[in-house]
Formats: structure tokens, sequence, C-alpha cells
């Protein structure tokens, strides 16, 4: 974490620049995060003192001790998607210590530990020293875990859970294919689709195949010189992370009545081969959740399942963590750390 010398020698920023702290009354004690006032590269991140939030009705407020990186983070710094433009603060991932509980909040009290995803798309901010978010978007953080490792669950965990277990409706005995498996939805994927009692086949390349069997999967496919299509397997569900032309060939190898959960938007080819293929397929945008994330607790307490990091970033460097996780061959996730 940043020094008090270090705080004291940042300069304030003006009120434009903080205006995304709407949570934040007025002469608000200040506190530091890693804020954009500009879209572009990781370059108009900087570490800035914003009004630290104060918890709303249902909220608390969160001392973060670590949050996640995840590839939403990086196209919303470069691009307008969900977010108004800046200023802004991302991040929704988050762990921490709860500080202050809002009016009417019972499910936890100060000094608790707590992990979660704070409302997606509009509830971003997780990348500071402090963040407000609805009581039931968090969970308590599991006692056997650090708060880096906890806060590289929420996002990916919870779009594997909703799209595998909620969406897919994923029974023991069915068979997965999981594409980028070694990735941050993906090796979370292959790990709840093996407790949930499936037959898992991952795509990563050929270096990643001995982690993903680590994992759990029982195939894996090199996507740099074999074809996922050649093959005589048919799957009862398919995860898609990539979208595009990959989502449309996907469907060719899923049974009749076989689910196609994409997390990127489909076009009309994938649904039009969908239809004619008679499977279903969707596109799934993850909801904070208090109920899932109490069930991705559990796994994790029964030792089912696990966040692999492959890089630690200090707040005051969470730059270079967008430049790391940009190029798009991370293993597992990327986390920041603030306490």
């Amino acid at each position: 974490m940043t020094s008090t010398d270090t705080l004291e020698n940042l300069t304030s920023p003006d009120p434009a620049a903080a205006s995304d702290s709407s949570t934040a009354p007025q002469g608000a004690p200040l506190m530091l995060a890693l804020h954009q006032t500009a879209l572009g590269g990781p370059e108009v991140l900087q570490l800035t003192k914003v009004p630290r939030p104060a918890p709303g009705p249902g909220q608390i407020l969160v001392a973060v001790h670590a949050a996640g990186l995840n590839p939403t983070d990086f196209k919303h710094r470069a691009l307008s998607i969900f977010l108004p433009p800046p200023p802004l603060t991302l991040g929704w991932d988050v762990s921490g210590t709860v500080v202050e509980t809002g009016f009417g909040v019972t499910l936890f009290r100060p000094g608790d530990e707590v992990f979660g995803m704070l409302p997606y798309p509009h509830g971003a901010g997780s990348h500071a020293e402090h963040v407000a978010g609805p009581a039931r978007a968090f969970a308590a953080k599991p006692a056997g875990i650090d708060h880096v490792q906890a806060a590289a669950l929420p996002l990916a965990a919870l779009t594997a859970w909703q799209a595998l277990v909620e969406t897919a409706g994923l029974r023991a005995g069915q068979r997965v294919l999981v594409h980028a498996a070694a990735g941050g939805v993906g090796h979370l994927a292959v790990q709840i689709a093996k407790e949930r009692g499936a037959h898992v086949t991952g795509t990563a390349s050929a270096p990643k195949h001995d982690f993903l069997r680590e994992l759990g999967a029982d195939a894996c496919i090199d996507y740099r010189c074999e074809d996922f299509t050649d093959t005589e397997e048919r799957y009862d569900v398919v995860l898609d992370a990539l979208g595009g032309e990959t989502a449309t060939r996907s469907v060719s190898v899923l049974r009749p009545g076989g689910v196609l959960v994409s997390l990127l938007p489909g076009d009309e080819d994938t649904k039009a081969a969908a239809e004619k293929a008679q499977v279903r397929a969707v596109t799934l945008l993850v909801e904070h959740d208090h109920a899932g994330m109490r069930a991705i607790a559990e796994l994790v307490d029964r030792g089912s399942l696990r966040a692999h990091v492959s890089g630690i970033f200090p707040l005051a460097e969470g730059s270079q963590a967008h430049v790391l996780g940009e190029r798009g061959h991370t293993t597992g996730k990327l986390v920041i750390t603030v306490r």
C-alpha cells in the first residue's frame, strides 16, 4: 500500500476528475484510486486522490485489500461500452474488510472479511482503497484463502457458475467444451464442470495442457494446430469466451438439444446455425449474486475451486497490469493489491 507520505505528495483532483464517486458526500475524506479522465491505453490510468464513497441504504463500505482484473477492465478503459465516458475508476472484483454498513444491512458488520463482484456493469470502482456496493453483492471470504486469491474469483467464477450451472443446467455425466480454458473464466469453468461430474474438454495452446489436466480436464485441444470441429465428439454444453466464428462453429459440435453459452454477443450466423442444429445459443452477461458468491465460497471451502493468479501488482502499478493483460495470453488471473 502507498505510504502516507506518498498520499500527501499526490495532488488532489479537480471536481470533474472525481465526479464518478457519486456516493461520496461533500467534504468526504480522500482515498487513492486507479483513475482515468480519458479513454485510451494503459497510460491513461493514474494513481489519483478521489473522494471516498459512503455506503447508502443496503450498501457496505469495504476497505479493499485486493481487486481482480478482467478483460472487461481493459475494454472499458479504452472504449465506452456499457459505462459513460470518464472520469471513472474501474474494477468489479473485490476482497476486503467491511468498514461501515448502510441503513438496513443485516448480513455484515464492520470488521467482516468479504469478497464479491460489484454490480456489472454500472457498479465499477474496486481499483481503489475503498469501495461501496450492495451488501448482497458480497459473501463472507473463505477463511482458507487470502485476499489475493479471493479477489481473483468473483467475476470470472460467477460467469462460469451462471453459464454452466444456472444457464446450461450442467449435470453429472454430460460432456462440456470450454474454449480459452486456461484463461480467467475458462480455468474456473473447468473446475466447476468437474465438480459437477462432467467430462471436460478444453481448448488452449499446447504449453498450457498440463495446467488444464491439473485442474481436472479430461481432454485438451491445441487451438493453434487442431480444429475442434474435426471430431466425432458431441458435447452437451459449450462455453465460448471468444465469440465470432468460434461461436458459430461451436454449434456443429453440440448434440441436438445442447447449449452454447457465449460471453460475447452472437451474430446472425450463430443464431441461424443454432436453429438449424436444434440447439440453444445464448449470450450471458454476468450479474452480481449473493447466492452465487456463497456457492463459490462453498466450492473453495471444499477444495474444489481455486483461482490461479499469474501476476500481482500494487495499485500504483495497475497500468502495468493492464499492459500485461491486454496481450491476451494470461493464464488464470491478474490481481491488484491495495493493502
